[in-house]
């Protein structure tokens, strides 16, 4: 390569908007791997391309992320920064428990394909620690003890991120596959036989009403529901 070509490899660089690899840290190489995998999905996540998006080799992003691994634990804190951003709990412990499930679902439905990669890890970072404070004062504050504070705060939290991850990775669909999905609840399941299926045809006109907001919000509440019943007999 000619030193004028060489030379203007890094400007060409910069005019597409990639930083240069002396600029990189962690917050920017967070911003990049979400917008990769937000634009094409997670198989798109390799510590190569993700080097190219930034403009440099990927042994650059490795002096700031011991591998793809770590930068997964910090997509995963970025989901839940994102929800925890601007929240304090207020109106008693179920309605902070209610509010934080709500901002965890949309911030895995503003990044479903990131959701889909990250819902199950631990972050072990800020964010989730702060997170699970919250959570866990919730359930003190609804007069459980510290074992059982400990336990349902596993289960409210796995629960609540598994039901936003399988919405997410619904969302993550491509649109024909989602759209045929939903018109199976207005078509397939209101034409089956009430002679074999007497109980589901009963219902079936009910079904497509039952939409993913009605979804999450009605599984919550059995959630919760149930925590309080338990909070009642202390």
């Amino acid at each position: 390569m000619s030193a004028s070509r060489a030379k203007a490899a890094p400007q060409a660089a910069a005019r597409r908007g990639r930083p240069p690899s002396t600029s990189l840290n962690q917050g920017v190489i967070l911003d990049a791997a979400l917008a990769l995998v937000d634009r094409e999905g997670p198989d798109a996540l390799t510590l190569r391309r993700l080097g190219a998006d930034l403009g440099a080799n990927h042994t650059a992003v490795l002096r700031h992320f011991a591998g793809k691994d770590e930068i997964l634990l910090g997509l995963a804190e970025r989901l839940i920064a994102e929800a925890m951003d601007g929240f304090a709990p207020s109106g008693g412990w179920r309605r902070t428990l209610e509010s934080l499930a709500r901002r965890m679902r949309a911030a895995c439905l503003a990044h479903p394909r990131v959701a889909v990669l990250v819902a199950t890890r631990v972050a072990r970072r800020d964010a989730e620690f702060h997170g699970a404070d919250v959570v866990v004062g919730a359930l003190r504050a609804a007069g459980f003890g510290d074992r059982d504070a400990a336990r349902y705060y596993r289960s409210l939290v796995d629960t609540s991120l598994a039901l936003a991850a399988y919405e997410a990775s619904v969302v993550a669909l491509g649109s024909a596959s989602r759209e045929g999905d939903r018109l199976a609840w207005r078509r397939e399941y209101l034409a089956v036989s009430p002679d074999r299926y007497p109980d589901l045809a009963a219902v079936a006109p009910h079904l497509a009403a039952a939409d993913e907001d009605d979804q999450f919000e009605t599984t919550l509440a059995l959630i919760l529901d149930a925590v309080e019943l338990r909070a009642a007999r202390l």
